[in-house]
């Protein structure tokens, strides 16, 4: 008895005090307002008693609801004074407080030493040297992208505006975004949503993402339009386009934006109808196999006047990966890039499972894409460009060092943008105007000023990227080798990224003089002619060896 009125004293004491003021009727307003707070709390709690939804409200009516108003805000409570300034959820506040500075044009210099555990096991640094060269004009980080079958190359930054859509993000961040594009001389990826009148507004270069859903080139149906796509591609501000096979926030995932979230601009900028819900689904109708997505780049080149065709993918099942290598090989088409997306997940709000448990992560699979170029001799046609959490200059070195022609940045800029990982993406609430398409919280984001901010973000990254190159004496990105980092690989051993990872060497896959056995069974387990694999019952089942050999190195 004793503990059922224990857990309805909060709601008892409303009934009292309500009592009492309808009895003793205060005439101040002070007495009032006491009244009417307990009259609403009584009703409060009646409510909670006969709802059916959530048992500790009927067991703890009025006061139950304490535990609501600390869940809702416990991340702001655990970001601002509770996590340590390396603790990355999913970016530490070390991460976000160099982007804001770098953003805002404020040195980023740091006192007193660095806070990390240089002892600690997975520690990288890059490896200085004791003849280091002038530091190298940061404008001239530039990768081209485009091979001997295309017609118009791009030449592009070494760090860029990764995939984020239209509808992810609002209007005026797009905007921002692009016109810092602009200003700096790098590309924005469009993502899946197509292009916006606010990319064309910024005037900045473009990436085209073409997704299964074809937003922007899709007939009444769903499917690819080509006229609808060359009216789009030959734009001169469209400089490559990106087939979107998977993406690391929820690889082999489709998607839907409810009917609810389609606004006129959005259905205008996607081709779809107003009302209904927007389906983005999990594979592509415009080819089937690896032979079919070659003449699907093959037609894209040509729709678009030559310019780059690539594709991005997070890296899933690797013979997958292996049979559109061998289609290339089988054909003679060759993409000019490829964007490896990590699976440590992105901007786009995704089911828990797939964010934790579904996906590639970015390094190996950058070191996958890469070896098996290399090991089927193209790796010199195709230009590799990875995303995955990464931030500053050093995050580019070590990505560059192991195989990555340049790097794409998503949230970084979201955060030069002015997000305070809120972690409220898919809310619709986002308290900084940049992930919403609420018209209200959108003009918190103030174009001109974050632009400046986009612009001075990639800026002052670049730089820091060529301080760190000059101090290991070399004087371009393409110099990294995996020699170059080092990593600690426990408190008493550190090895360099070229001795704790297998590299193959050029064409070893073709004349099958490859050594590494998760490689040499992948590939025969591949096929130009579909994505499924190819399974030869009398050799043994190797996957297992996908953890050493794909990545680390056995000790």
């Amino acid at each position: 008895m004793r503990a059922i009125s224990g857990r309805y004293i909060a709601f008892a004491m409303c009934v009292a005090v309500l009592v009492a003021g309808l009895l003793l009727q205060p005439s101040g307003t002070a007495g009032r307002g006491v009244t009417l707070a307990a009259f609403l709390l009584t009703a409060l709690g009646i409510r909670d008693m006969l709802q059916p939804h959530h048992s500790v409200q009927r067991n703890y009516p009025v006061i139950g609801h304490i535990r609501w108003l600390i869940e809702t805000i416990r991340p702001e409570i655990r970001q601002y004074l509770l996590e340590d300034d390396n603790e990355a959820l999913p970016f530490s506040r070390s991460q976000r407080s160099l982007v804001y500075r770098r953003a805002k044009g404020v040195s980023s210099e740091h006192p007193f030493g660095t806070i990390m555990d240089v002892y600690a096991d997975d520690y990288e640094f890059i490896q200085h040297s004791m003849r280091p060269v002038a530091v190298p004009d940061p404008a001239g980080f530039r990768i081209t992208i485009g091979n001997d079958q295309c017609a118009q190359p791009y030449s592009a930054s070494i760090l860029n505006i990764s995939a984020m859509s239209f509808g992810s993000l609002s209007a005026n961040a797009i905007l921002a975004l692009n016109k810092g594009a602009a200003m700096g001389n790098f590309y924005h990826d469009t993502g899946e949503g197509s292009i916006s009148p606010y990319h064309r507004e910024g005037g900045g270069d473009i990436v085209w993402e073409v997704a299964s859903g074809y937003f922007g080139c899709r007939t009444p149906g769903g499917c690819f339009d080509p006229d609808k796509f060359a009216a789009q591609a030959v734009s001169p501000q469209v400089k490559m386009v990106e087939i979107k096979l998977s993406q690391g926030a929820k690889p082999g995932h489709g998607g839907i934006l409810p009917a609810a979230k389609v606004t006129p601009e959005i259905a205008a900028t996607r081709g779809v109808p107003l009302g209904q819900d927007c389906i983005s689904p999990a594979s592509h109708s415009a080819f089937s196999t690896p032979l079919e997505m070659m003449d699907f780049i093959t037609q894209l080149r040509r729709l678009s006047g030559g310019k780059p065709i690539g594709f991005k993918l997070c890296v899933g099942h690797p013979w997958e990966f292996m049979a559109i290598v061998k289609a290339m090989l089988k054909t003679g088409v060759v993409p000019d890039f490829i964007v490896v997306d990590g699976g440590e997940g992105g901007t786009g709000a995704a089911p828990m499972e797939f964010s934790d448990h579904v996906g590639t992560p970015m390094r190996e699979g950058l070191l996958f894409v890469h070896n098996t170029l290399v090991g089927a001799g193209l790796r010199d046609r195709i230009r590799i460009g990875v995303a995955g959490r990464l931030i500053s200059a050093f995050d580019i070195a070590a990505v560059l060092a192991i195989g990555a022609d340049w790097a794409n940045s998503a949230r970084g800029f979201m955060f030069a943008l002015g997000c305070i990982q809120s972690l409220s993406c898919n809310t619709n609430k986002c308290p900084t105007g940049v992930a919403t398409q609420d018209p209200g919280r959108q003009r918190a984001l103030v174009v001109p000023d974050k632009a400046t901010r986009v612009h001075q973000f990639h800026d002052h990254t670049v730089s820091a990227l060529a301080d760190m190159l000059a101090a290991a004496g070399i004087s371009h990105p393409d110099e990294l080798q995996p020699h170059h980092v080092a990593q600690r690989v426990d408190s008493n051993r550190v090895r360099g990224l070229d001795q704790l990872h297998q590299f193959l060497k050029p064409g070893e896959l073709i004349d099958r003089s490859c050594a590494f056995t998760f490689y040499k069974s992948n590939w025969d387990r591949a096929s130009a002619d579909s994505f499924g694999q190819v399974i030869d019952m009398s050799q043994p089942n190797r996957m297992a060896d996908m953890p050493e050999t794909i990545g680390r190195a056995a000790e």
